[in-house]
């Protein structure tokens, strides 16, 4: 009986070793669990959203910003060029100013797709990314986020286009250009060359808000924040 009874004492204690390690990787679990890292995680993100992104959306938030400021692709430097050199300065100006505003109207349709990707993260996703590098948690946005956002930005672009009167000002811009005698003709694909600026400026924004979370402790403006980047502090 005695033998009997230290083996079932053994056995539980196995079990409820084997238990806790089980529910510590459940939703439901405290702690440090599941629900503390992704939901650190998520606020991180969405902080990088509210804090960051939104300001992309202003008037001259690429235009001005030079970390993210959509310049003219190569195919159309020798176009800016060649206009400057017959007196169209502004003309010029205007064509590169009016691709960040489609930019700007674009990145208003960001954040949906965003809080799908962020809804989605795992608790392989949420450890890894914690314990990951600076930008770990923009580079999961990213990579979960490109191609749907792609597809989003891409006709929200040309509409905004023609929004902001983008599509008028570089049909001009490209019949001048393409008049000027001996240059090679051009007809770039604006749409798409925006649309991957956008999207770039965007991943760029919400890693500034990550970096910033994740080395300075006053940017961890709220409990959970702290709790779970501490664990990142520590590397455990």
């Amino acid at each position: 009986m005695k033998r009997f009874l230290i083996l079932t004492a053994v056995f539980s204690l196995f079990g409820c070793a084997e238990m806790q390690q089980v529910m510590n990787q459940l939703p439901q679990a405290q702690g440090m669990g599941l629900v503390d890292i992704s939901g650190g995680l998520k606020e991180a993100l969405n902080n990088g959203i509210s804090k960051q992104v939104t300001k992309l959306t202003a008037a001259d938030g690429f235009y001005r910003n030079e970390a993210v400021k959509i310049l003219l692709p190569e195919e159309l430097r020798k176009v800016d060029a060649g206009l400057r050199k017959i007196g169209l300065n502004s003309l010029a100006d205007e064509g590169l100013k009016v691709l960040n505003r489609a930019a700007e109207d674009a990145v208003k349709e960001a954040t949906p797709i965003f809080v799908d990707a962020i809804k989605n993260m795992s608790f392989a996703d949420a450890r890894g990314i914690l314990m990951g590098n600076e930008s770990s948690a923009t580079n999961y946005l990213q990579n979960s986020t490109s191609t749907s956002l792609y597809g989003k930005f891409n006709p929200v672009i040309k509409n905004s286009f023609a929004k902001v009167g983008a599509d008028k000002v570089w049909a001009n811009i490209i019949t001048k250009y393409n008049s000027i005698p001996l240059v090679n003709k051009v007809n770039p694909d604006l749409t798409d060359y925006v649309t991957n600026q956008a999207m770039s400026g965007v991943f760029k924004m919400v890693a500034v808000e990550e970096k910033n979370i994740r080395t300075n402790l006053n940017a961890r403006t709220s409990p959970l924040l702290q709790k779970v980047f501490a664990m990142q502090d520590k590397k455990i």
